[in-house]
Order: structure tokens, then C-alpha cells, then sequence
């Protein structure tokens, strides 16, 4: 990472400027964008396949060949994306709602290869979700537990835990899921007791610790992941029949100039740290991590226009399909399709939302936009496409994957 360069920083093999113009999984990103219209997403299914592999890779070299990687589908839906994944075979699925585990399913994953996080499910839910054999269910509640109880006596199940030890992006609350602050996520020790006697009413067999405390974290993050699997640690003692255990997604990508790289590496040494010696098979649950980075959106300028002292640039797509930046204030990149180096000038680069918070980026350095019909955001393959709305009936957008 060129850590002198404002604009170029992010540049990798599949995503760089090749004499001046962008290019993308291969493609120049300028014919893309006269292609397929914008907005756009567009998706590089080989940068997808390398991020699993990577993350394979680290848990192997760390000694942890027992584990399986669950893909958070919530981060990306998109249907042909889910069924190169499953043709892959490197990843199944983690699943958070009934319809998505249908969607997994239509995308050719069987039930075995989809983990369940059951939140606050009604009576619908439940019954639909017990009508697939073979899904692997994490209660994270004295009520999921109850209802799955009443459904499907005798099965296995996993408890959501919350260690009340949280890890996310720098000291961005906003994806926090555990912490000082109670949540609604998980069994928090003084009740896990309580879980594993409700567990026992309905023959239940807690067979699996399943935790997820944060979002984004990076390098500098991780003596906070050691925090988390310490304190879960309890919770597997506790339960003696634990055979699986889930330590949730959260690994993060970098979104500005100054944010390093995960090392994957000493990521995995921490968790054969903890798990190397029990002989349990680890689950993780990556997103972000494995889509983020793998994904552009495409848009296209609507003007330039200098208001007081502030250089804005408008777009013809806002916050409403895309709107992580505005939820989450993660930053998003915005990049020229053409850039052969030079000058750069600050530019508020602005959605078509009637909205003060449509705002993609502020005092973006980049070159003189005159002339370029056409930007990208880069970091947009997760929690973009999958969390738009049709706010002010704006919501139309394509998707295209390339393989």
C-alpha cells in the first residue's frame, strides 16, 4: 500500500490503472460503465475465490484444519454470486433469516451447509426453518431456544453467547454487536445456565458456541479479538458438549489511505492461540471481508458546480442503494476512471437523494472531473446492493458478476 498516494492508494493486481484508465477483474472499467449503464455493480468473481482462499490458507498454516468457512449472505445476495460460491466449494452459507436460507437453497446450497442465527423469529419463522433437515441452528436467546424446542425435540443446536467483549473498525460504535452496552445479541453469561436447563427440557444437545461481537476490525484490532475469545471461553467449559465452535465474521478490509491490511496470519495464530489443543472445528463467518473489496459501483457524473468555496460533484445514485457510508460513516473511495496522474483537487462527490446524509465523500482528492462522464466507488461488493431501498423512488440499479 503506496501510503503517499491520496488517490492511487488502494491499487492491486485486478484493480489498477493500466496506461491511465481503470481496470477491473481484468476489464477496462470505462467500457464497463458504457456497457452496463449506471448504477451499476460489478463484482470479480476471481477476487472473491482468492479472498476464501486466503482465508483458508491462514487456517491451515496456523495448524486449523478443522474448520469451515460460512459466507454471511447478508453482506451480498445477489443469485448469481451465491451459486458461483456454492460451485466453488470453498464456503457455505450463514443464514439470518427463513427467506434467506430459502434463497441459499435455491442457489443450490443443501440445508447441511447453511448455519442459522435465530433472532426474534415468530411462529412463521420457526415452522418454516424446521421443515429443512439438516440446518445447523444457533438460538441466541432463552426464546429461540424454546421455540426450536417445541419444533424439533432431541435435535443439535448451537447458543449465541455474548462475552459483553466487543471488536469492530477503530472505535466505530455503530458495529459493535457486544460491549459495555447491553444488546439483543446473544446469551450473556448470567443466563446460560438458564439456556443449557431450557435445552435439556426439550432434549436439546448444545453442541455448538456460536459468537459474533463486532465489525471491520483490522490488524490493530486483534489483541481486542483475544479479549473476545478469552471471554467466551467460560461459556464452552460450561456447556462440556461442545463440538463446534463459531467465532462470527467481522474481519474488515482498509476503507481509507491510512488503514493497513489485515494480517490474516496473525489472525489464525490467535485462534489456534485458543482452539489449537481442544480439538474443536472452528466456524467463521466472513462477509465483508470475502465481497467487500470485490465489488465497484459504478456511477455516472450529473454535474460540477462550485458552492462558497466547496467543489461539488453530483452522481446519478444515492445513499438509498448503497447506504453503508451513511449508516455505518465508513468511508467509500471514489475513484476516476481515467488518471494519469497530476494534480488533484478536493471535491464533495454528492448522491441524487433529497437528503442532507447523501453525501458519498468529502474533500475527495481528485483529478479535474470535467472531461469523465463516469466514477466508481470501490469497496462496494458488501452491505451495499443487499441494504438498498427505493427511498424517493430512486432504487433502480443493475448487478453483474464477473467470472
Amino acid at each position: 500500500m503506496n501510503q503517499a498516494d491520496p488517490l492511487g492508494w488502494w491499487q492491486r493486481p485486478g484493480l489498477e490503472y493500466i496506461d491511465g484508465r481503470l481496470h477491473f477483474a481484468e476489464h477496462d472499467v470505462t467500457r464497463l460503465a458504457k456497457r452496463f449503464g449506471t448504477p451499476s455493480y460489478v463484482y470479480s468473481a476471481a477476487r472473491i475465490k482468492a479472498n476464501l482462499r486466503r482465508v483458508h490458507g491462514a487456517l491451515e498454516s496456523a495448524g486449523m484444519s478443522q474448520h469451515t468457512l460460512c459466507y454471511a449472505m447478508k453482506a451480498n445476495r445477489f443469485a448469481p454470486l451465491l451459486t458461483m460460491l456454492k460451485l466453488s466449494g470453498l464456503c457455505g452459507i450463514d443464514a439470518c433469516s427463513p427467506q434467506e436460507v430459502v434463497h441459499a437453497v435455491s442457489c443450490g446450497f443443501r440445508p447441511e451447509d447453511i448455519s442459522f442465527t435465530a433472532g426474534s423469529l415468530s411462529e412463521r419463522d420457526v415452522t418454516l426453518l424446521a421443515s429443512y433437515d439438516g440446518l445447523s441452528m444457533d438460538c441466541d436467546s432463552l426464546f429461540a431456544i424454546e421455540r426450536w424446542g417445541q419444533h424439533r425435540p432431541g435435535s443439535s443446536i448451537g447458543i449465541r453467547i455474548n462475552p459483553a467483549v466487543g471488536i469492530g473498525r477503530g472505535d466505530n460504535e455503530k458495529l459493535l454487536y457486544a460491549g459495555d452496552k447491553t444488546s439483543k445479541f446473544g446469551v450473556y453469561r448470567e443466563q446460560f445456565n438458564d439456556a443449557l436447563a431450557l435445552a435439556r427440557k426439550y432434549n436439546l444437545r448444545v453442541t455448538k458456541i456460536h459468537f459474533h461481537t463486532g465489525c471491520g476490525y483490522l490488524t490493530e484490532q486483534l489483541p481486542l479479538l483475544d479479549k473476545v475469545l478469552s471471554a467466551s471461553q467460560w461459556f464452552i467449559d460450561t456447556a462440556e458438549t461442545i463440538e463446534r465452535v463459531n467465532i462470527g465474521g467481522g474481519l474488515g478490509v482498509p476503507h481509507v489511505q491510512t488503514d493497513g491490511h489485515l494480517d490474516l496470519n496473525a489472525w489464525a495464530t490467535l485462534i489456534a492461540k485458543h482452539y489449537q489443543h481442544q480439538n474443536l472445528h472452528i466456524e467463521v463467518e466472513p462477509g465483508d471481508y470475502i465481497v467487500k473489496d470485490a465489488g465497484l459501483l459504478l456511477l455516472g457524473k450529473t454535474y460540477l458546480e462550485t458552492k462558497r468555496q466547496t467543489l461539488f460533484l453530483g452522481t446519478d445514485a444515492g445513499f438509498n442503494i448503497c447506504p453503508e457510508p451513511a449508516y455505518y460513516q465508513l468511508p467509500f473511495q471514489p475513484v476516476p476512471l481515467q488518471w494519469n496522474g497530476g494534480s488533484l483537487q478536493a471535491h464533495h462527490v454528492t448522491g441524487n437523494i433529497n437528503e442532507a446524509l447523501d453525501l458519498w465523500a468529502e474533500d475527495a482528492m481528485l483529478p479535474d472531473m470535467q472531461d469523465q462522464a463516469f466514477l466508481a466507488l470501490i469497496n462496494a461488493g458488501a452491505y451495499s446492493a443487499s441494504m438498498a431501498s427505493n427511498h424517493c423512488m430512486r432504487g433502480d440499479f443493475n448487478q453483474f458478476i464477473i467470472l
